[in-house]
């Protein structure tokens, strides 16, 4: 072949070859031509053959002679291969028929064929519609965040400077080789909006877009534009923190003693850069707030001193800002605390037990004195009998006296 050829004798000359040189080895040259002054990538195909300009015949002309005319010229993909007679009329011969291409040559003069020798006429010239090399489409965001929480949806708006045919939009990840969304553009529409919806973790990273022109022949595969530009957005997960307290181990659960120090704290599951926990003592005659920098995933609220004011429902809430969006969790559940007062040294039941027991006492050894002082009584003898023993241990008659 011809450009096989040119590059042999290019080596064996030193590569010294110049443009007149290369124009003296009658190396074709393919070129598409119509009455459209500046449109290079329509009209009937051209060559250039043994110094002159010529047609092919579109006997055995198809779509892959088509695309090797079309990608030669860097001109897209091919949209049509209409009759070359639609361009207007040649004046030079119809220089080649059958071409024959597999579709994957770089240029026309690679492919098979033969010489016309004056069996096609003008009126059977090729011609071919190709896309022109497809402008990068551009890709906009119809918000002015870039910051979204999972659940949200991102509206996307993909513009290509092109209708010439129907076209599909698809938006693209980066890294992903499928796309997240595509939607047909009705005809002559060249913008088109793209919606994520439900965005998840994953979906954080650069998106772009792109457009897919579809030939006029249903057997001409689709050819996709470059890619857009790319925007790049942020999906935060912000889950519902967890609460808890501790205070002395001799509280009760939910109670603190009045005076005593107590801590609640705040956590998280995923902390992000900003971030802030906020604590929310929620009480009849109103709410107070405490807030604290999320430096670490849980942070801790400290109350030295307990007093009434610190009775209430608390609640935590983790907020974070990125970007010019602020980002608030649910609140935690309610975490009830209520202030008791210092326990006395000894409580009323302790001294009602102290005095029911001292009375016991008291009365027991009332009883018991009584009772001995009783029973000294009943074993003292009288003056009498005292007597009455005399008289009869001294043989007198002891006479009882009533």
């Amino acid at each position: 072949m011809s450009r096989i050829l040119l590059g042999l004798v290019t080596l064996m000359l030193g590569c010294n070859v110049a443009v007149e040189d290369v124009q003296a080895f009658d190396i074709p040259i393919t070129r598409l031509v119509n009455d459209r002054p500046g449109e290079r990538c329509s009209g009937r195909v051209e060559v250039r053959y043994e110094h002159q300009w010529g047609t092919v015949c579109q006997y055995g002309w198809d779509l892959k002679d088509a695309e090797v005319v079309c990608r030669e010229l860097n001109c897209g993909f091919v949209l049509d291969i209409p009759s070359g007679a639609r361009f207007g009329r040649a004046s030079g011969e119809v220089l080649w028929r059958n071409v024959k291409c597999s579709g994957d040559e770089f240029a026309l003069d690679l492919c098979e064929r033969s010489l016309n020798d004056g069996v096609c006429m003008h009126t059977e010239d090729a011609g071919v519609e190709c896309t022109g090399k497809l402008p990068a489409p551009t890709l906009s965001i119809q918000s002015r965040f870039y910051a979204y929480s999972t659940g949200e949806a991102v509206h996307f708006k993909c513009t290509a400077p092109y209708w010439q045919s129907v076209i599909d939009f698809h938006l693209y990840k980066r890294g992903v080789d499928t796309p997240l969304v595509t939607q047909r553009a009705d005809p002559r529409q060249v913008m088109v909006d793209l919606t994520l919806s439900d965005l998840e973790n994953s979906h954080q990273g650069s998106f772009s877009c792109l457009y897919r022109i579809h030939s006029k022949l249903g057997t001409s595969p689709s050819g996709n534009s470059p890619h857009s530009n790319f925007i790049n957005i942020t999906v935060l997960e912000i889950h519902t923190p967890q609460i808890w307290y501790n205070t002395s181990p001799e509280a009760r659960p939910g109670w603190v003693t009045r005076g005593h120090s107590f801590n609640v704290t705040c956590s998280i599951q995923h902390q992000y850069p900003g971030g802030s926990f906020q604590l929310r003592l929620i009480r009849p005659n109103g709410t107070v707030r405490h807030s604290l920098p999320a430096l670490a995933p849980s942070v801790t609220f400290t109350f030295s001193n307990a007093q009434s004011n610190n009775e209430g429902y608390y609640c935590c809430l983790y907020k974070v800002q990125t970007g010019e969006r602020t980002f608030i969790s649910r609140e935690s559940q309610p975490l009830p605390i209520s202030i008791r007062e210092v326990d006395p040294v000894m409580s009323p039941v302790v001294i009602s037990l102290l005095v029911s027991g001292l009375t016991f006492v008291v009365a027991t050894c009332a009883i018991l004195i009584v009772a001995k002082v009783y029973c000294k009584r009943v074993r003292k003898p009288t003056e009498l009998e005292r007597e009455s023993r005399t008289c009869v241990d001294n043989t007198y008659i002891a006479l009882t006296i009533k």
